[in-house]
């Protein structure tokens, strides 16, 4: 249907809706129409949107999609062809760094800090992850399982292993930022490592290491000879 984004209620059109309502909450349609910006004298963005996806069996196939394709829709220019290829490739960017970890053998602290490290970079709170392991210490899975305040993390180790025990995982690393930089590990750390370490050996499933993360650095509770 060709409705002009300035027809429609302002609750209804696509950027008040990511606004309002989350960007997880737009079809696909609104999602394009946002990047497109603009449609055609002839077209309204969303219209124009709905022939980008008309094209494609699925939405998965937007990520082969090229830039004399897009050209071949009526109102797609090299502007928006460019945008929308960008915002594609970005996209498949960051599905990749994703995926990296999935199969990795953990053997290092390091492996995780250069991991981890851009993902909690600038951080402001604290953010809680359990990386859980098989056997030969390869990456199943990885969860961010809390976020907490600026100094104190509400972790609780039941759903740590419960996670273990729905995934079938060996061993867990535990990984958090220090907003502050210092990596230096807090009473509330300590305690919690420990906990950690006592109730994986009664549950056979390993705590092999749990490591802090700052702006440039690392404090593994492993490397310190804390986890055995």
């Amino acid at each position: 249907m060709n409705v002009r984004i300035k027809d429609l209620p302002v609750a209804e059109r696509p950027r008040e809706r990511l606004i309002n309502s989350g960007v997880e909450n737009l079809s696909n349609e609104e999602i394009l129409a946002i990047l497109l910006k603009t449609g055609t004298k002839d077209t309204s963005v969303k219209f124009l949107a709905s022939l980008v996806l008309s094209k494609l069996n699925n939405i998965g196939d937007l990520q082969n999609i090229n830039y004399n394709q897009l050209l071949k829709v009526k109102g797609i220019g090299p502007s928006k062809a460019t945008v929308l290829l960008a915002a594609i490739e970005l996209g498949k960017r960051i599905n990749n760094q994703q995926s990296i970890i999935q199969n990795l053998k953990v053997d290092n602290p390091k492996i995780i800090f250069d991991y981890y490290k851009p993902i909690l970079k600038n951080k402001k709170q604290e953010h809680f992850y359990a990386v859980y392991l098989d056997n030969q210490k390869k990456v199943i899975d990885q969860k961010l399982l809390f976020i907490g305040t600026i100094n104190k993390s509400l972790v609780h180790p039941q759903n740590i292993f419960k996670e273990a025990y729905l995934l079938d995982a060996s061993a867990i690393v535990c990984i958090h930022n220090h907003p502050s930089g210092n990596v230096v590990p807090s009473l509330e750390d300590n305690r919690l490592t420990n906990s950690l370490v006592e109730i994986g050996n009664l549950l056979g499933i390993k705590i092999v290491d749990h490591i802090i993360i700052g702006d440039d650095k690392y404090y593994s509770f492993f490397e310190s000879g804390e986890i055995l």
